[in-house]
C-alpha cells in the first residue's frame, strides 16, 4: 500500500471526525474493506501527530479544553443543528432564559423562533449577537473576564452579575459526561460558574451530543440529579443513561416527537 493511499485513508477519517464528532474503528474497517489493526494504526499515528485522540473502540476529536468556541462550532455542526432544533422548542414564551456559552447553545439561541417572546441572558458575547437578530428577545449579557477557551465570561464579576437573576429556563454547557451521569469542564472557573446558574435555576437543560459521554473533564459541574432534561441524539448506550432514568432525569432524544421519560415523568403519565 503506497503511502499516498494511507494519506487520504486518514485525510477522510480525519473529515469524518470533523463531520460526525467521533470514529469507530469496526466500521472505518469494515468500509474501507481492511484490518481493524490498520485502522488502530492510522488512529494511533494521527493521534502521536495531534490530529485526534484515540478512545476505546475508535477516536475523537482534539479535546474540546483546548480549542475556542469558534473552532468547536465547526465541529458535528449539522448534528448540534439537530438537537437544538429540539432543545429550542423547550423555551416557553414570556420566561427567562440562560444561554451558557458553547457552541451547542449557540445553535439552540440561533433555533430560537422569531415570534418567540423571551428575556434571554448569556454570558458569550457571540450568543449575544445571535439574540440581538430576533426582535422579540430581551437581551442581558452578563460582563467580567473572558476566557477564550470557553468562549464566555466567567469568574468573581460574572457571578456577582447573575447574583440579581433566577433563569426559569438554563441550557448548561457540558464537556463531558461520565458514568454516572455527571457533568464536568475544563475549566475550573467555568465550573463553579456553571454550578452557581445551575443552582439558580428553575429547569436545567443539557444537549448533548453523543461524543460528550465518551470524554471526561477534570472540573465536577453537575451530578444527575441536579439537571432536569437531557436533549441528546439516537443511538447512545442505555446503561449510560440508566443513572439518568434513576435521577429522573427527562431525556429527549433529537429529532423525536416525543422524549423518552423516565423516573418521575412516567409516574405522572
Amino acid at each position: 500500500m503506497t503511502d499516498l493511499m494511507v494519506q487520504e485513508r486518514q485525510a477522510e477519517i480525519l473529515r469524518r471526525l470533523k463531520q460526525d464528532g467521533r470514529v469507530l474503528s469496526a466500521s472505518l474497517a469494515a468500509e474501507f474493506r481492511i484490518s481493524e489493526d490498520t485502522i488502530r494504526r492510522d488512529l494511533r499515528d494521527m493521534a502521536n501527530a495531534g490530529l485526534c485522540e484515540r478512545v476505546y473502540g475508535g477516536a475523537l476529536p482534539v479535546s474540546r479544553g483546548a480549542t475556542t468556541l469558534s473552532q468547536r462550532m465547526g465541529v458535528a455542526s449539522e448534528r448540534k443543528k439537530a438537537l437544538a432544533a429540539t432543545a429550542s422548542t423547550l423555551i416557553p414564551p414570556r420566561c427567562t432564559v440562560y444561554f451558557d456559552a458553547g457552541s451547542t447553545n449557540l445553535a439552540i439561541a440561533e433555533a430560537v423562533h422569531e415570534d418567540l417572546v423571551v428575556t434571554a441572558v448569556t454570558n458569550s458575547p457571540a450568543i449575544a449577537l445571535v439574540l440581538t437578530e430576533k426582535p422579540l428577545v430581551e437581551v442581558i449579557l452578563i460582563g467580567g473576564s473572558l476566557d477564550r477557551v470557553v468562549g464566555g465570561a466567567v469568574g468573581a464579576r460574572a457571578i456577582e452579575a447573575m447574583s440579581v437573576i433566577r433563569p426559569d429556563i438554563c441550557f448548561i454547557g457540558t464537556c463531558g459526561i461520565d458514568v454516572d451521569g455527571g457533568l464536568s469542564a475544563f475549566r475550573l472557573e467555568d465550573a463553579a460558574f456553571k454550578q452557581y446558574i445551575a443552582a439558580r435555576s428553575r429547569r436545567v437543560i443539557v444537549a448533548a451530543t453523543r461524543e460528550k459521554f465518551d470524554a471526561a473533564a477534570p472540573y465536577a459541574v453537575a451530578a444527575a440529579g441536579q439537571y432536569h432534561c437531557l436533549v441528546t441524539e439516537p443511538g447512545v448506550d442505555p446503561h449510560r443513561l440508566a443513572p439518568l432514568r434513576e435521577a429522573g432525569c427527562e431525556i429527549i432524544e433529537a429529532g423525536l416527537q416525543e422524549g423518552r421519560k423516565t423516573g418521575r415523568d412516567q409516574n405522572n403519565d
